[in-house]
């Protein structure tokens, strides 16, 4: 498909720098059959049943961007690197800034004063650089010495379009983390949670709602624009997860019983959606998987999806228009535009029950 069929005009003001507080007072458009229905997340059981089950994505945001400088040449110019994928216990892919002032042998030392690590500092070698500018870092730590490194001396990335706006702070340690979040990998949140507080989660299981973790440790590509002119030339990075047995084996018990499987956020659908069967039955998982979803996919697997508001062009917007039809999704975020809810990571959660085949 065209990838201009997605676009959209976005006002620069309704990108969210901060989060709801509290986090379930965030607003919620409901889309159902076509109809638009202004809620907030507090709201959420009320549209739930007794028996349906809602799946969260329990992955960790780690601190994955780190500031250094380029070693052992004449100049030592500065460095910042994300790391996007664990390739094995002391290496990592990762985008850097700028990528042309690195070769393959180059040493980057991690660090700055005023935080310890160690030794004070953190070096890598750049053991490769990729066609797209990310390049395979050799750390000189290995397994939990290096996690515990990175930890030291990184922060949270925050999403482009909010780190462009304003610079990190303290607050978003704890804002740009769900309450779910229990498995560290991530380089990004899954933002559909950030909207879940105790309280919530009480008024679900209350409600008869069971609630039940996958992980999908969600990397950088998730940012990352369509730049082909149709989506057909779209190549998705893989990123890795896990659905357990015993919680495969949950939801395929919940739907022979008539219940729901209720995705919180595009990351625990796309988990759900590579491992369910053609015939709708959900397996255990522990693989990487680059799905792509687009108008005409079939969906095996989420009956309801909880999800923000996503770019114009982006991989996920393509995904809500494949769950819910394109022009009812261009229908609701014009309404969400008009009406004042807030985009992307910080931003507002819409409530979609599919209509896509």
């Amino acid at each position: 498909m065209r990838t201009d069929l997605f676009d959209f005009d976005l006002p620069a003001e309704r990108i969210a720098l901060r989060p709801a507080s509290p986090r379930d007072s965030a607003k919620m458009l409901v889309v159902e059959n076509g109809a638009l229905r202004d809620q907030i997340i507090a709201d959420l059981p009320q549209w739930l049943r007794p028996g349906d089950q809602l799946v969260v994505n329990d992955t960790k945001v780690i601190a994955a961007q780190l500031k250094g400088r380029r070693i052992g040449r004449e100049t030592e110019p500065k460095i910042e690197a994300t790391l996007i994928k664990r390739l094995d216990g002391s290496r990592w892919q990762a985008l850097v800034k700028p990528a042309k002032k690195l070769v393959a042998g180059d040493r980057i030392r991690f660090g700055n004063e005023g935080k310890v690590c160690l030794l004070g500092h953190l070096d890598a070698e750049v053991e490769a650089k990729g066609v797209e500018g990310e390049v395979t870092l050799s750390f000189s730590f290995h397994g939990p010495a290096l996690d515990q490194a990175i930890a030291d001396l990184g922060s949270p990335p925050l999403p482009p379009y909010i780190a462009s706006k304003r610079a990190p702070d303290d607050q978003d340690l704890a804002d740009y983390q769900t309450m779910f979040a229990a498995n560290e990998g991530a380089v990004a949140a899954p933002t559909a949670g950030l909207h879940f507080t105790p309280a919530l989660e009480q008024a679900l299981r209350a409600r008869g709602v069971g609630i039940v973790s996958v992980t999908l440790h969600v990397g950088a590509g998730t940012f990352l624009p369509v730049k082909v002119d149709d989506t057909d030339g779209h190549k998705m990075h893989a990123e890795w997860g896990t659905i357990p047995a015993d919680v495969a084996a949950k939801l395929n018990t919940a739907r022979k019983n008539g219940g729901r499987i209720v995705a919180v956020g595009t990351t625990s659908l796309r988990l759900l959606e590579s491992a369910t069967s053609e015939h709708g039955i959900v397996q255990p998982f522990a693989a990487e998987t680059s799905i792509f979803i687009t108008p005409g996919y079939r969906f095996r697997a989420v009956d309801i999806l909880m999800t923000n508001f996503h770019l114009p062009k982006s991989t996920l917007f393509m995904l809500v228009s494949a769950f819910s039809g394109l022009d009812t999704m261009k229908q609701a975020y014009a309404h969400a535009i008009a009406n004042g809810y807030r985009f992307y990571s910080y931003g507002d959660a819409c409530l979609l029950f599919r209509t896509g085949p």
